[in-house]
């Protein structure tokens, strides 16, 4: 439950209760107005539910005491005035302490004219506790979570402690904060201003940051404060807030002077503050008579902040002994809950009157909320306290606080106390991190896991708990952090198994750092000793040591290691798995060839096919049985599985999975013809990437580019895959050679295209290695070099008569008959086209039609190329496949036919992002679902649409469906968006 937001002048933040703990699933403010006694009415409701939630009538007047700041009061006059007329949009404003950054954010609440304002504060102490910022600002507004599709309905009931499931993936929190956020919204105009960012909780920062990226259409408008802003929000527009003028200084130094001040010493406190207003107010409070007169002594050489924190403490130090005590006291809890504060005062014999000197001074209130002056008040008193008075505190608090409504701060507030190791403690902050990892909360888990195994006297549970904290920071995304807590594992007395475990951990953060050379060593390493100890983790950490070797490539010789060793793993205890078959098949491929290969790898794609994968099982292999059905020329398993995973991480809310499902899909969509498809999902692919941080090379943009023969285009994207590889030391980037090759055969520059080829075909690159070898062997054939073409040939025969599909036979009739003369050539034409006609591969059976076609032609049989020459012109015009199209219409005109150009597509006119959402729309699915899938409210997928609309030229979803499928923008019969 939360309590209140942010207070006129309040700068210490809620106390986030899970809503579940106190018997309320549905909206807090019943239950806030339940406590206060006396009548309550509609209006007041507003206020007590906010300033957290407040509706602001009219134009407010700017805070008293806003001394200047016109340039920064009219970027937040017009922020708020967008935000009123819809247009969403996130701002930063960025200072240092006590430069005026709440002072301008109580202004731009009080600006927001017609708008509700929703109000949060981070808070240093409360960075552990998963949520609390977000609980502040969003508690109230969950009335609208029952319009949010159920995965996102379903992830903030999880991390607001409703509802128990599965942990939620970050960015589908993030996603649900948004729609949150959208549907409040629909009432009026939405503000949410966020102070103290850098001090938000980690998830509650990666959500807000999150839903911040992706305001477009909504009347939402979310402002961050922040002295040095975090990672989450870095990029966002940023309002440098800096000090004031020297004019507008004077005067606030002025209106708070009581005696006179020599102009000499006013004009050094101006010139040594910088004109930071709480510097400004606060420094003149430790001078002396003969200071203020014209003495020396006013310069120092202490940072800022610094001066200003040792103002308030001398402040503080000039309070009666019970008033700081009590001071020091509410500094140690953020909840700012008076009710809490002074039962602990009572446990330190603190008496009622202690607070009156506090808020005469002006350094705190103790009201219907605990409020200090500024952070830095709060930070000074704590820091006054000496280690002992500060463990007496928190011990009190801890007392005090319920561990049925609150366990997770009152094991925070007793692992403070603790002066030494305390196993029961530590088994507290255990439990704690097992709730926080349960909502999602990986940093806080991993802050409690860390704080139980410093408090954990024996040294092997110890060692057990900062092995459990380095996992749970590795998933967090905390790499460094984990590193060092797997350094304090590893110093420990592990046993066999926990020591395999810490090894696979160091190889998945090598992984997840860079997919370089590093990370398959280290895993082969610990799939080695895991052999002994746990079968199934054994061969579970063979197969990642062969994703993480498929992506170093042929930078290292790490495939075939991992083969060889993979070769001798012990055998499954049950059942063979799809995951064991899969293990086994690649194993074999890669030692044993492809004859020997192909067959095992077939039996595993027809168990990933058919036997009930878990969606855990799914999400770890799925792309890796990918490969495995290109590599065997299998095109029907691997559009399923394709599609499979993509779904598969949908459903589960998996998005930092999405970015290799989605752009193996793009590859899948290339492959079949359907280019309009793929390049809707390099829309998506974008969104992801954009949400996730992920760093995967843009390799399905740049086979739709090179499908396309866009040179220009596909060239940069070529340079930037091969770029990006080579730093992340990822080899496989090194194929898009492949593309090369692909692009200049399209456009008739062959031999450029046999230097990229075989520069691909130099390293056997399983799922690619058949492709590369039949452009080379096309792109040989047509530069002269009939002898590097049969070479070609009989590698790429060794994969295609292994696995006996339509698409692996076709391709090899149509590379044999550029080889070939007279009938047999036209037997193998015939074959080709016959075989890959059957398939999905449609750019393929087009590239039968073209090579006949222009077989026949140099046979001087023009009537019959002509018909092949113009299915094929026809097929790759539909396709969106220009070069080869080109390619074909060169050939027609040289048989004596003309060929009419294709007349401008209306379609062009959208943008990928339009084309992707129209598709999907076209394709059934609602608003919400667009949104869900492109990481969009549905507010912004209706202006999407309507944007579409207006450049089609049509006005409801039936005509759109006919404009696209006028222009070739229809959903590809195989697509799964369309639900089947």
């Amino acid at each position: 439950m939360v309590i209140t937001g942010r207070f006129s002048g309040q700068r210490s933040g809620p106390r986030p209760y899970s809503l579940a703990q106190r018997g309320h699933a549905q909206s807090p403010l019943p239950w806030v107005l339940a406590q206060i006694p006396g009548k309550v009415t509609d209006e007041c409701q507003w206020c007590l539910a906010g300033r957290l939630l407040t509706a602001h009538p009219g134009l407010g007047r700017p805070p008293a005491g806003l001394t200047g700041r016109l340039r920064e009061r009219g970027v937040l006059d017009r922020f708020a005035a967008d935000v009123r007329a819809g247009q969403g949009g996130a701002l930063v404003l960025r200072g240092e302490p006590g430069v005026g950054k709440t002072v301008l954010l109580d202004y731009l609440a009080g600006r927001a004219s017609g708008c509700l304002v929703a109000r949060a504060a981070g808070i240093q102490s409360e960075m552990e506790l998963a949520f609390a910022g977000l609980h502040q600002l969003c508690a109230p507004m969950l009335e609208h979570a029952e319009s949010l599709p159920v995965p996102q309905r379903q992830a903030l009931r999880i991390a607001f402690g409703l509802s128990a499931g599965p942990a939620p993936d970050r960015f589908l929190t993030g996603l649900a904060v948004l729609g949150l956020l959208s549907a409040t919204a629909g009432e009026r105009p939405l503000l949410c201003i966020v102070d103290d960012q850098q001090w938000l909780d980690r998830a509650s920062a990666q959500a807000l940051g999150f839903a911040a990226r992706r305001l477009a259409a909504d009347p939402v408008g979310l402002v961050f404060a922040a002295r040095v802003p975090g990672e989450d929000v870095t990029g966002l527009p940023e309002l440098i807030v800096e000090g004031l003028t020297e004019d507008d200084a004077r005067e606030l130094l002025e209106s708070v002077l009581t005696g006179p001040l020599d102009a000499r010493v006013r004009d050094r406190i101006i010139a040594d503050t910088h004109g930071n207003p709480l510097a400004l107010l606060e420094l003149p409070r430790g001078l002396t008579p003969a200071q203020m007169t014209g003495g020396f002594g006013v310069s120092s050489a202490v940072p800022l902040d610094g001066r200003i924190e040792e103002s308030f403490e001398r402040q503080l130090a000039a309070l009666p002994a019970q008033t700081q005590r009590l001071v020091q006291l509410a500094a140690a809890d953020p909840s700012g809950d008076p009710v809490l504060v002074w039962r602990a005062a009572g446990r330190l014999a603190i008496g009622g009157g202690a607070a009156g000197p506090a808020a005469e001074a002006g350094l705190a209130e103790f009201g219907a909320r605990v409020r200090f002056r500024h952070p830095l008040v709060r930070s000074a008193a704590y820091r006054s306290a000496s280690v002992q008075t500060r463990q007496e505190l928190h011990r009190a608090l801890a007392e005090v606080t319920d561990p049925a409504v609150d366990p997770d701060r009152r094991a925070w507030h007793r692992a403070q106390a603790a002066p030494g190791p305390d196993e029961e403690v530590a088994a507290e902050l255990e439990q704690s991190a097992g709730r926080a990892q349960r909502r999602g909360g990986l940093a806080a888990a991993a802050a409690f896991l860390e704080r139980s195994a410093g408090l954990t006297l024996d040294p092997a549970r110890r060692a057990q708990r900062a092995l459990a904290a380095a996992q749970a920071k590795h998933r967090a995304g905390a790499l460094d952090a984990a590193l060092g807590l797997l350094a304090m594992a590893q110093a420990g007395p592990l046993d066999d198994l926990q020591r395999a475990r810490s090894d696979l951990l160091r190889a998945q953060i090598a992984f997840a750092a860079s997919h370089g050379r590093d990370a398959p060593p280290l895993m082969l390493n610990a799939a080695r000793q895991l052999e002994a100890l746990d079968v199934g983790l054994a061969r579970q950490t063979y197969l990642e040591a062969f994703t993480a070797a498929l992506f170093v490539g042929r930078l290292s010789p790490a495939v075939g290691d991992v083969a060889r060793a993979a070769r001798t793993a012990p055998a499954p205890l049950g059942p063979a798995r799809a995951a064991d078959l899969l293990l086994d098949g690649l194993a074999l491929l890669v030692t044993e060839g492809y004859a020997a290969g192909t067959p095992a790898l077939r039996r595993a794609l027809l168990a990933f096919r058919g036997q009930d994968i878990s969606a855990e099982e799914g999400l770890s292999w799925l792309w890796l049985a990918g490969r495995a059905a290109m590599a065997v020329w299998d095109d029907e398993t691997w559009h399923i599985l394709a599609n499979r995973h993509v779904r598969l991480a949908r459903e589960a809310g998996a998005l930092s999975e999405l970015p290799l499902a989605v752009r193996s899909r793009i590859l899948l969509h290339a492959h079949a013809g359907e280019l309009e498809q793929g390049a809707a999902l390099i829309a998506e692919a974008q969104a992801v990437a954009d949400a996730t941080g992920s760093q995967l090379g843009p390799y399905g943009a740049t086979g739709i580019a090179a499908f396309r023969g866009r040179e220009a285009e596909a060239s940069e994207l070529i340079q930037a895959n091969i770029d990006g590889a080579t730093t992340r030391g990822e080899g496989r980037g090194v194929t898009s050679q492949y593309a090369a090759a692909l692009l200049y055969n399209g456009l008739g520059r062959y031999d450029k295209a046999l230097a990229a080829a075989e520069l691909a075909c130099e390293y056997d690159d399983i799922g690619v290695l058949g492709w590369e070898l039949t452009e080379l062997v096309e792109a040989a054939v047509r530069s002269g070099q009939p002898a590097r073409a049969s070479d070609a040939l009989e590698r790429l025969s060794e994969t295609t008569r292994a696995s006996g599909t339509d698409w692996a036979l076709g391709t090899e009739a149509r590379s044999r008959a550029l080889l070939s003369e007279g009938e047999i050539a036209e037997t193998y034409y015939r074959e080709a086209i016959e075989r890959l006609g059957r398939t999905r591969m449609r750019p393929a059976a087009a590239r039968a039609h073209l090579l006949y076609g222009e077989w026949l032609r140099r046979e001087n049989r023009r009537r019959d190329a002509r018909a092949e020459l113009r299915t094929a012109h026809d097929l790759f015009t539909t396709m969106g496949i220009e070069a080869f199209a080109e390619r074909a219409r060169r050939e027609l005109l040289a048989t004596g036919d003309t060929v009419r150009k294709r007349a401008v597509e209306t379609v062009s006119e959208l943008t990928a992002q339009e084309a992707h959402i129209a598709r999907l729309a076209v394709g059934g699915r609602t608003n919400a679902e667009i949104g869900a899938q492109l990481f969009l409210s549905i507010r912004t997928v209706e202006w999407h649409l309507s944007k579409v609309y207006t450049k089609l030229g049509i006005g409801s979803r039936r005509e759109l469906r006919q404009a696209l499928a006028a222009d070739r923008l229809r959903p590809s019969a195989n697509d799964p968006d369309r639900g089947g």
